[in-house]
């Protein structure tokens, strides 16, 4: 139990870390919380033609579910692992530092796939751009990828993780209630539209 509380507190506060409001700053562009859709995860970053600190939110969000993950499993094995899988999505979705409104925890999931078995990252990432390219709709991708991770965690024999990913992927369904429903109006922005 203490390493369950310990690696998930570890993992919440990497995934806490705001990248994309961070290097928005940094780079000029202001608050990102003000442009957009105001969420602070790389698509957003995107719309403001950033197209370079974009990438390096998508990185860095991805990045934080790396760490999280390998640090709970190299000091804490496997349950270390998936608690501070489940804290750095936790953190990067509701960090305390942003009043619990953070990002929709995509890219994040993405790192969290990949550390956990790499070929579970390589499903979340054809899935998410296949499915992104095909809809022209980046939600829509990033809804789909975290489920093909867990039907690839489940392949692969990793039953605990699989469920772990699958909680994760309807976590992200959740974050994604609002663009549920513009894409149900049709007024959900297309990848590479601002606002």
């Amino acid at each position: 139990m203490i390493t369950i509380l310990l690696w998930s507190a570890v993992g919440y506060c990497l995934g806490s870390i705001p990248f994309g409001l961070l290097l928005t700053r940094a780079t000029g562009g202001g608050d990102i919380r003000t442009i957009g859709s105001g969420n602070i995860g790389a698509t957003n970053v995107l719309r403001t033609g950033r197209k370079g600190v974009a990438a390096a939110t998508l990185l860095l969000d991805a990045g934080k579910g790396v760490l999280a993950v390998w640090l709970g499993q190299r000091f804490g094995g496997e349950a270390g692992m998936l608690a501070g899988a489940v804290g750095a999505f936790a953190g990067h979705v509701h960090p305390v530092w942003l009043g619990f409104r953070g990002g929709k925890g995509v890219a994040t999931l993405l790192g969290i796939s990949l550390a956990l078995a790499p070929l579970a990252g390589l499903f979340f990432a054809l899935a998410w751009l296949g499915v992104a390219l095909a809809s022209r709709i980046s939600s829509i991708g990033g809804i789909s990828a975290g489920f093909a991770a867990a039907v690839a965690l489940f392949a692969l024999g990793w039953p605990g993780s699989a469920l772990v990913v699958l909680g994760l992927a309807l976590w992200v369904l959740w974050t994604h209630r609002e663009n549920i429903a513009r894409i149900k109006a049709g007024t959900e922005p297309r990848i590479g539209q601002k606002g």
